[in-house]
């Protein structure tokens, strides 16, 4: 017999993503699954990413800029659902994505997971193709996601049960996703045939503003960390690293991505230590 689909829950945050966010619900509105909610939460955006949402069958939740946690911890509160799925406003999916994602959790094999098969959207733009070269060297071309693992570090698709018990995300940046997984003291699993996609940064300003804020997250030994980071994001070094991709990819942006690139990540270190920084 087959398992009886939990209500699902589906929240996604934005801010200033008005590019994006219509294309990411249009393809959530087609999605195979039932029962399911959608849920957008604008967390103080700037553009017209509230307009957009509006047009929308969805729920929009309204915020002051807290960061990604507190607004998907502020969806969680009011929603619905059995199981949470957590997504970004840059992200398209396939019809079936939803169904694959909680698939195993319906069937009672898992309490949570995430998909390996994350591609990059918009791989002809060359900065794009320098963004996975950069933060993700290891994979092969479009992917996202290592391959390698069958566990992951961010939960797509979580109980509300496990969800609540832990009190969500905590917010800590660029890598609030992450606790979740701390907390809970395991990891989501794959679900296979999850597929869909992601937009990298695909201009210098989006390079910059999203390489500050990795630059926010905390790093492994703490004030050291923070040291180590800036020296390697020295221009010096920012220009050798520029020409060796450049050398190696054949792509001629590589120099000036690499230059803003560590620009970014330096400056987010800078106000997350001086100023107490962690969101975007």
């Amino acid at each position: 017999m087959s398992p009886i689909n939990k209500k699902t829950s589906v929240i996604i945050t934005a801010y200033n993503e008005e590019k994006r966010i219509g294309e990411c619900l249009n393809s959530l509105q087609i999605q195979d699954y039932k029962p399911i909610e959608i849920i957008v939460v604008d967390d103080g955006s700037t553009d017209k990413t509230v307009s957009f949402v509006k047009e929308q069958k969805v729920t929009l939740i309204q915020s002051n800029h807290g960061g990604t946690a507190k607004s998907r911890n502020k969806a969680a509160s009011q929603a619905n659902g059995e199981i949470f799925v957590f997504l970004d406003a840059d992200m398209t999916f396939e019809k079936d994505f939803i169904s694959k994602l909680v698939d195993p959790i319906n069937k009672g094999e898992s309490k949570g997971t995430f998909s390996k098969l994350e591609y990059v959207k918009n791989w002809e733009e060359p900065i794009a193709r320098l963004w996975n070269y950069v933060n993700n060297p290891e994979l092969p071309d479009k992917l996202r996601v290592s391959q390698i693992s069958e566990t992951g570090e961010d939960f797509r698709a979580i109980l509300k049960s496990e969800f609540d018990r832990v009190k969500g995300f905590d917010d800590t940046g660029y890598t609030d996703t992450w606790s979740l997984a701390r907390k809970l003291e395991y990891k989501p699993t794959n679900a296979p045939g999850a597929v869909y996609y992601h937009y990298n940064p695909s201009s210098i300003r989006e390079v910059f503003l999203q390489a500050v804020w990795i630059g926010r997250r905390p790093y492994k030994f703490g004030i050291l960390g923070d040291i180590i980071t800036l020296i390697r994001s020295f221009f010096v070094f920012s220009i050798l690293k520029g020409i060796l991709l450049m050398v190696r990819k054949r792509e001629l942006e590589s120099i000036l991505f690499q230059l803003v690139y560590d620009l970014g990540i330096s400056y987010g270190v800078f106000t997350r230590v001086l100023l107490g920084k962690k969101k975007k």
